[in-house]
């Protein structure tokens, strides 16, 4: 069962929040943003849930906690409102800068959402395009990143993985291609999408095509493992609770 709550953090930090890697790596993306006429700060406030500001400028997007430097603002009365935005398009209500925040979701806000969606959920026909291919999997490899910290720190049975994970930094990856940390303070979860400088722990992934087979679900974790395509190494209790969350991420997510 999917909890409301859990669901939001997994929609704000995993799925908008892989906004700051689309907008860095996509052409098309990146053609919306350079033709932003000013930057918009756009926040998106939940009620019993996240609340979180995206940046958006010529650069790029950026994301923050909270709504501090926010142009607009959308409150969502619940989790499941805010949902709602994601599964239907619903928005919530604009409480700050009313005309902007309108006039940017319908246009460039969609554009950049619409283009995340297709590459976060690919036809067949889009995987033949190598290039989409690897870039659908690495933004692939960002929002499963995302997701594991929302769950872990939100999710009834991902905390429980969390409650047995002692602190340090775990390092995700596809091996020369993609980086990620996996931040444990106290039993809570961080996402930091880089490459850490101390790991406790490790888990990559050999290749892009790998990945791709692990996060839909058509590789083996086990075979590959013993096949030595995933690298796993330090204090493996880490990354042994890490994937007890996968396993929730991918019934979020799937």
């Amino acid at each position: 069962m999917k909890e409301a709550k859990a669901m939001a953090y997994v929609n704000m930090y995993g799925v908008l929040a892989t906004l700051e890697k689309l907008c860095a790596l996509d052409e098309e993306a990146k053609a919306v943003c350079a033709g932003l006429k000013k930057p918009v700060s756009l926040c998106f406030d939940v009620t019993d849930g996240p609340c979180c500001t995206f940046h958006f400028s010529k650069d790029g997007c950026s994301l923050s906690e909270g709504s501090y430097g926010c142009t607009c603002k959308m409150n969502f009365a619940s989790p499941e409102k805010f949902n709602a935005l994601i599964d239907d398009s619903k928005p919530g209500v604009p409480v700050k800068g009313v005309a902007q925040v309108l006039s940017f979701l319908l246009g460039p806000f969609t554009k950049l959402t619409d283009r995340l969606t297709k590459l976060l959920m690919p036809s067949e026909e889009d995987l033949k395009n190598r290039a989409f291919f690897e870039e659908s999997t690495i933004l692939t490899f960002y929002t499963v990143a995302g997701a594991i910290s929302a769950l872990a720190n939100h999710d009834s049975i991902s905390q429980q993985s969390a409650l047995y994970t002692v602190d340090g930094d775990v390092q995700v990856a596809i091996t020369d291609v993609c980086y990620a940390t996996i931040r444990v303070r106290n039993h809570k979860f961080e996402t930091i999408k880089e490459k850490p400088d101390t790991p406790r722990a490790i888990m990559e992934f050999k290749t892009i095509d790998l990945a791709f087979g692990l996060f839909n679900g058509t590789a083996s974790t086990i075979a590959e493992l013993c096949a030595g395509n995933i690298y796993m190494s330090g204090m493996i209790s880490m990354v042994d609770n890490i994937n007890r969350i996968l396993d929730r991420v991918a019934q979020y997510l799937g």
